[in-house]
């Protein structure tokens, strides 16, 4: 068997419908469109999302929902127990070292300290924000607490 020995099975290739090339064709006059109507026109029909006259479900659904402030800032939030368990006594804990010890994704997202646990290890806390329950339990364990 060739190349030039190939052929398509038979019925499997149709030549297109050529409507509106005149009676004798069968598809001539009206081209397969029907008698009268919107859908006989050229452009006629309805769009896509038409519902009848019903009001579109894009039109019911509302604009934009909410409010969301553009001035907002995220903090990235670590526990004074997971201090506990990552660092040691006399520790500096900063941007550096949390992103060292792998508590925090990224060093350009500001952090806050939160009073979630129990600490007893004096730490010295350089980060952009602590909770009061946070600065309480650190200083009571006998470390300091600078807010950036």
């Amino acid at each position: 068997m060739q190349i030039h020995d190939l052929f398509p099975a038979p019925g499997s290739r149709k030549s297109r419908k050529r409507v509106g090339r005149g009676n004798g064709s069968g598809h001539g006059s009206t081209a397969g469109r029907g008698d009268n109507g919107q859908n006989s026109r050229a452009g006629g029909g309805k769009g896509p999302g038409f519902e009848g006259g019903q009001n579109p479900l894009h039109m019911r659904l509302p604009k934009l929902p909410g409010f969301k402030n553009r001035f907002r800032i995220e903090y990235v939030i670590v526990n004074v127990s997971r201090l506990e368990d990552r660092f040691a006594e006399g520790d500096v804990v900063d941007i550096d070292s949390l992103f060292a010890a792998g508590m925090i994704k990224s060093k350009q997202a500001p952090v806050k300290v939160l009073g979630d646990g129990e600490i007893t290890k004096k730490l010295t806390i350089k980060v952009d924000k602590v909770s009061a329950a946070a600065r309480q339990k650190v200083e009571a364990a006998g470390g300091t607490v600078e807010a950036l």
